[in-house]
């Protein structure tokens, strides 16, 4: 059987992932001749099957490249899905006139997936939200692996000066990526006196000063509000009750009919008394 066509009849195997990285590790890698070829076909032609066998052919690269993120505690079936997607933008986005491989052209795709998917799901609170944290993320797991427990001042200087940050984004970042998340509710087998917030935060909802201030509040938006009504005509005021502030809420149709306009004129006149409301409210709030 040729590559070709054992690249068309692979099925990769459902619900198990150790046949899935045998599978993929079965399928030969192309030659640099017949990558050539199915890459044109592709950008030039929009040929899927092309495509499909590029994406098969490679999928061996990804599991590769994702076994190298196991340090972070997250499931291998999903560090690889998230790579065949990197791989998937690649292919589409190859061109094959650049004269490199496909391989080195999809490596960057297959990591940003990865590394995307690692800062998403990595912590409850996310360690590394700009690019600068997300570039600190890596580099300083790759550095901890090679360094030891922790930086000294020396090698916090020697990272900040590679890195191009300050001494303190790689210490905050360090912390960050080291500290512990803790569970907001103690688990059912945690010993009296547990450490977990939901047991020494003081539930608020109930407390009368809280209540009696969240009272005033809505009493003094509900003020605000039928005066900033009063402001408007009485047409515009009769829409805005109309269409928010009875049980029976009425259709633009209904107000059309009405007042004998069209309803694209009924949704203009809300749409003015309801900003001359937001204006008039807010002017209140700030006086």
């Amino acid at each position: 059987m040729n590559k070709t066509l054992q690249i068309k009849e692979m099925a990769l195997p459902l619900g198990s992932l150790e046949a899935y990285i045998q599978r993929a590790y079965d399928v030969a890698v192309l030659t640099e001749a017949e990558e050539a070829a199915l890459t044109l076909r592709f950008y030039e032609q929009g040929d899927l099957d092309a495509a499909r066998q590029l994406i098969v052919a490679h999928l061996r690269f990804v599991v590769r490249i994702a076994n190298g993120y196991l340090g972070y505690g997250l499931p291998l079936s999903d560090l690889i899905q998230e790579g065949n997607i990197g791989l998937m933008k690649a292919v589409k986005r190859f061109n094959p006139h650049m004269g490199v491989r496909l391989v080195s052209f999809a490596i960057h795709w297959i990591k940003a997936e990865i590394h995307e998917f690692i800062i998403r799901n990595w912590r409850i609170v996310k360690v590394a939200t700009t690019k600068a944290q997300r570039k600190l993320f890596f580099n300083l797991r790759n550095a901890r692996k090679e360094i030891g427990v922790s930086f000294t001042a020396e090698e916090v200087a020697a990272l900040a000066a590679e890195l191009n940050v300050s001494h303190k984004d790689v210490r905050e970042m360090e912390m960050r990526m080291y500290a512990h998340d803790m569970a907001f509710d103690a688990q059912d087998d945690d010993e009296e006196g547990s450490t977990a917030p939901a047991h020494y935060l003081e539930d608020m909802r109930f407390a009368p000063s809280l209540q009696i201030e969240n009272s005033d509040e809505a009493d003094h938006s509900r003020q605000n509000l039928y005066a900033a009504l009063e402001n408007l005509d009485e047409r515009s005021r009769d829409i805005v009750s109309a269409r928010w502030l009875v049980d029976k809420k009425e259709t633009l149709e209904d107000l059309a009919a009405r007042y004998q306009i069209s309803a694209e004129r009924v949704r203009q006149i809300e749409k003015s008394a309801m900003l001359k409301l937001k204006n008039h409210m807010r002017e209140a709030v700030e006086a």
